[in-house]
């Protein structure tokens, strides 16, 4: 069955840290760029970073640049999104997407930043 499942989210104070994760399953992970996209509430899908399926090209959105950092384990099968220096505009519902000609997407985790 091919599968994204998202983990990590949670809530933090502004400037705390997360590390989020997409474990990947039923497709050959590393042959797939990956995409993280963000759904912020009262706004539509917002897109976050890129990475190649080899792990060595990234890109971000000016939102995040210099804040996050994506990359990924293909021995692992897994995404990962680090997150720092959170801020409030922050949060919202996280997504990995492999980035297919189907594109394929995960349920998400939730990301509040707050204090």
């Amino acid at each position: 069955q091919v599968q994204l499942v998202e983990s990590g989210g949670g809530l933090v104070p502004p400037g705390g840290s997360l590390r989020l994760s997409c474990s990947a399953s039923g497709f050959t992970f590393s042959g797939y760029a990956m995409s993280w996209v963000r759904q912020v509430s009262g706004k539509g899908l917002e897109w976050v970073s890129d990475i190649n399926n080899r792990g060595d090209s990234t890109d971000y959105a000016d939102s995040v640049k210099g804040r996050f950092t994506i990359s990924r384990v293909n021995i692992k099968n897994t995404l990962y999104l680090r997150m720092t220096n959170l801020q409030p505009e922050d949060t919202g519902v996280y997504y990995c997407v492999q980035k297919g000609a189907k594109p394929l997407q995960g349920q998400g985790t939730q990301v509040t930043v707050s204090s």
